[in-house]
């Protein structure tokens, strides 16, 4: 059995004006992600942030999403394009991708 990794990505639900996020949009990548995967999760809590940029301070409204995949190479690639491709659909100077093994029992 191949070991499991889980990506977790903090998808903004503002845009860094401050403008909601469209649903669609989320909607979208959730149901891209479900696609290609079979499976995806999400937190209903939001998360919040602050980060600073060029002597600005942003503000973050953030939802966790999960996925739990095979760790193969390929889907670690897929997720390093997914990375750039939403920090486009979202407008995001930068997005929050994780990754670590799990070991589900």
């Amino acid at each position: 059995m191949s070991a499991l990794r889980r990506y977790e990505i903090l998808l903004p639900l503002r845009f860094n004006d401050g403008k909601p996020v469209p649903d669609a949009l989320i909607s979208q990548t959730l149901a891209d992600l479900e696609t290609r995967f079979g499976a995806v999760s999400w937190d209903t809590q939001s998360v919040r942030g602050l980060w600073h940029y060029a002597e600005k301070t942003f503000s973050d409204d953030l939802m966790r999403v999960i996925i739990d995949v095979k760790d193969l190479p390929g889907h670690r690639e897929f997720f390093r394009g997914l990375k750039g491709r939403l920090k486009k659909r979202f407008h995001q100077l930068e997005l929050n991708m994780t990754t670590h093994l799990i070991d589900v029992v």
